[in-house]
């Protein structure tokens, strides 16, 4: 995002702002000192970075802008989720969903305008590729969230009054867009910045094989991968991109993957009925995730009519889980949410508004 010439200082880790105060002839706390004002809810111009000189609060107006959302299109669920489509600077729309719990609020981001995947059950795939987002564009849809749970009347809220836990799981390929994720996870993770734990932040793939690794150096957040087949012609039908990263490629670079002693990657397996669910699948499945440290999300499908694929019955779903119980897996099956304003998993999709 651009205004004019100026430089918008949402899209700078910390280290981008302490270069970018030093080629203005200030010192490398200058920058340190914008982070800790960028990030407070209530600060949207330079005059209000009162222990700045004045002098430098003009230099700054005259080379950098504050970016933020404002006026987002804002829909709420029957369960209390909230989606949010938040309008770009050229007139694309993004959509992030706010999952409230007592104990916790989640926000699921999106990392691209669009998606190149092509996941034949995905609505977001339906888009087609429009572009990246920028570090701004992704943290901002963090401070958006942030700025609206502000807003609300504590005693009508479902959760914390904070965004507590965050996910790349919207729209887009986060691994495709690598660069500015793990500048926007920089700035999340900054406690200066939005000051959230590593711990409490996901990255999900559908399995960009050649920069996992990458991905797993250079970030301390959790690894979350889209399997939904357990054989390649399965996930080669519903996910082109295992015709180009076969499945043991992936599961080699997830054996591979950097991990401290506690963490585990989470494999999120969608079932779709007829397809990917019979007890033979979730056996192979069990042999195939052996050896890697993991934790397994069983997700029933959330039908929409512009896709051809059905949801399969409890009992299928409970059957394939005690199968993955049975060989000893943590399984967890992820209640789907906002499913009434088309915010659950893989109902993300937008055209202009």
């Amino acid at each position: 995002m651009s205004l004019g010439q100026k430089t918008d200082l949402k899209n700078l880790t910390q280290d981008g702002l302490i270069e970018f105060a030093v080629s203005l002839g200030q010192s490398t706390f200058r920058g340190k000192q914008i982070m800790g004002w960028l990030y407070r809810p209530e600060i949207t111009d330079f005059s209000q970075m009162t222990d700045l000189a004045k002098v430098f609060r003009k230099v700054l107006e005259e080379n950098a802008f504050i970016s933020r959302f404002s006026n987002p299109i804002i829909e709420k669920a029957n369960d209390g989720c909230v989606k949010f489509g938040f309008r770009l600077h050229d007139g694309h729309i993004i959509e992030s969903v706010l999952i409230p719990e007592p104990d916790r609020n989640t926000l699921c981001i999106s990392s691209q305008v669009g998606c190149a995947m092509g996941c034949t059950f995905c609505l977001t795939g339906t888009m087609g590729f429009i572009r990246n987002l920028t570090p701004a564009e992704i943290v901002n849809q963090v401070c958006g969230a942030r700025d609206y749970l502000l807003a609300q009347p504590i005693e009508s809220l479902i959760g914390p009054d904070r965004i507590t836990n965050v996910v790349y799981m919207g729209m887009g390929e986060p691994l495709n867009n690598l660069e500015n994720v793990l500048a926007s996870l920089s700035i999340i993770t900054e406690p200066k910045g939005l000051d959230l734990a590593g711990r409490r932040i996901t990255v999900s793939t559908c399995g960009i094989v050649p920069k996992i690794k990458e991905f797993g150096e250079k970030s301390p957040v959790n690894l979350a991968i889209s399997l939904h087949a357990i054989n390649d012609e399965v996930r080669s039908n519903l996910m082109p991109v295992n015709t180009r990263y076969s499945l043991d490629e992936l599961l080699d670079a997830c054996r591979k993957f950097p991990l401290s002693k506690r963490k585990r990657i989470m494999f999120e397996y969608t079932l779709l009925k007829g397809i990917n669910d019979a007890d033979r699948d979730a056996i192979q499945l069990g042999r195939k995730l052996q050896g890697i440290p993991c934790k397994i999300n069983l997700l029933p499908y959330n039908e929409s009519p512009a896709l051809p694929f059905e949801s399969p019955s409890k009992d299928r779903l409970l059957r394939f889980q005690k199968i993955l119980i049975d060989a000893h897996y943590t399984v967890f099956i992820r209640s789907s949410r906002g499913t009434d304003i088309s915010a659950a998993c893989g109902q993300l999709a937008t055209g202009e508004r």
